[in-house]
């Protein structure tokens, strides 16, 4: 096996930083230190860039399916490494009538094996809670898949979960190690405000943000964490975007129960004036929850300092403007949810928070790998510089300024979530384990050079 040696870069952990090399044996990391004196096959001099663990990418949908309309796959992957993610974690639905692990493993085959061009793995979304069902839920730990999610949004859809199955999926979960994770939003709620809205004539894009405020979130944030109370479990709440839900996060952490949280980088540097961009623009961005105020932006940043929420995700669900979203051009309730924003996590974040003053590198490290990392049970392989992890990492250089544009994106959609906006610095090159994919910031891996990664139950968060 060939020995790469990354000298004098400014290598960056979760706690500190220091000018330092990095030997890479093979797939691993074998040593981190200073003045590294050892033999390699090939020195890479990193002077004036950040070395960083590659990314983990907790919450993306690749193949996530919307009245007739389907998000792009597993062959878009290249886009999250040319960003400097690495592992990525999708979220399978389970197909009705079929058990959970054999809807990811389905899915593994068809659409992930030989396809994926990060590192991958799964988590299984309950849409269909029959007893048998329910039982099955601790063979996922055997098989490398130990989290679970559940809709509370989304009435009428398959994958909508009421709370008798988010309670029973808690309580059996608990004991094997399990993570449940919940979109927390109150699909009664959002079902009559979207009704409403309809009436009254709100059939453009923004009539989402109307149906969607943020008390729809915070209610069902505080129910999903009551529930998790009455089961004894943990719980982890996904895509936090307004004040008054992380409230209910911080709360129920003081009171010593095991809640935490993730929130996107679209929530953290866009808004909801974005969907009343006119000539249907606005479409570009119906998410779910919706994007909030500069107030929720700015508590979201502090929730991230302070720990309340403690990743960063891209949730990327990549459907294209012109086909996909334009389905709901005549009724806002049609658009398919979601944005693409998977080659673009690391550079937002270190734009609009290490540039400006809201985080430090050693958050950055934090939010992007290390905690992630914990979360999916995944810490014994991923997001850590450290001897013996696997080699995924990041050469970013902080000098220079550019446009983000979609034309220099690789996810295979029609339009970049943040078009137009500045970036502060470049991804130079990545490493999946040990080998070279992206150079000069370009990508240069091959198809199929993602590797399936099980995980460990309940993340070391939970333990």
């Amino acid at each position: 096996m060939s020995k790469t040696l990354i000298k004098n870069g400014t290598i960056v952990t979760t706690s500190n930083e220091f000018v330092g090399d990095i030997l890479i044996d093979g797939e691993k990391i074998a040593a981190v230190g200073q003045n590294l004196d050892v033999a390699a096959d090939e020195v890479i001099d990193a002077s004036g860039e950040y070395v960083l663990p590659g990314g983990i990418d907790q919450h993306v949908h690749f193949s996530f399916t919307f009245k007739g309309t389907c998000t792009r796959g597993f062959e878009t992957s290249n886009a999250a490494v040319a960003g400097g993610t690495t592992t990525v974690i999708e979220f399978v639905n389970q197909v009705k009538d079929k058990g959970l692990i054999e809807s990811i493993e389905n899915y593994r085959k068809e659409k992930a094996d030989g396809i994926a061009m990060a590192d991958y793995a799964f988590h299984i979304v309950m849409t269909d809670p029959r007893p048998e069902v329910i039982d099955e839920i601790p063979s996922l730990v055997e098989a490398g898949y130990p989290t679970m999610k559940l809709f509370m949004a989304y009435k009428g859809q398959f994958f909508h979960a009421d709370d008798e199955a988010i309670l029973k999926a808690l309580m059996k979960a608990k004991d094997c190690g399990i993570t449940v994770m919940v979109h927390a939003e109150n699909a009664d709620a959002v079902d009559i405000l979207e009704k409403r809205n309809i009436a009254l004539g709100h059939t453009e894009p923004f009539g989402h943000v109307l149906s969607r405020p943020p008390m729809v979130e915070a209610e069902a944030t505080a129910r999903a964490i009551h529930l998790a109370k009455i089961a004894e479990a943990p719980i982890y709440i996904v895509h936090v975007t307004c004040k008054e839900a992380l409230e209910e996060v911080a709360r129920a952490r003081e009171a010593g129960q095991r809640v935490c949280g993730e929130t996107c980088t679209h929530y953290l540097t866009l808004d909801a004036s974005n969907l009343a961009k006119p000539d249907f623009e606005g479409a570009k961005y119906v998410c779910s929850p919706a994007l909030r105020t500069a107030e929720h932006r700015e508590a979201l940043w502090k929730g991230l300092n302070l720990g309340t929420i403690n990743a960063v995700s891209s949730d990327h669900c990549g459907f294209d403007w012109a086909h996909d979203k334009h389905v709901g051009i005549d009724d806002f309730r049609n658009i398919p949810n979601g944005a693409p924003g998977l080659q673009n996590r690391l550079a937002v974040l270190w734009t609009y928070g290490v540039e400006a003053g809201r985080i430090t590198r050693q958050k950055l490290v934090d939010l992007f790998a290390a905690s992630p990392a914990r979360n999916a049970g995944l810490d014994h392989r991923k997001g850590f510089l450290s001897a013996g992890y696997d080699a995924d990492i990041v050469l970013y250089d902080p000098r220079g300024k550019s446009v983000i544009t979609n034309a220099d994106m690789l996810h295979g959609v029609d339009y970049c979530s943040y078009e137009g906006m500045e970036q502060i610095g470049h991804v130079d090159k990545v490493f999946l384990r040990g080998q070279l994919a992206v150079k000069d910031g370009k990508y240069i891996g091959e198809k199929g050079q993602g590797e399936f990664i099980p995980r460990k139950p309940f993340g070391t968060m939970y333990r």
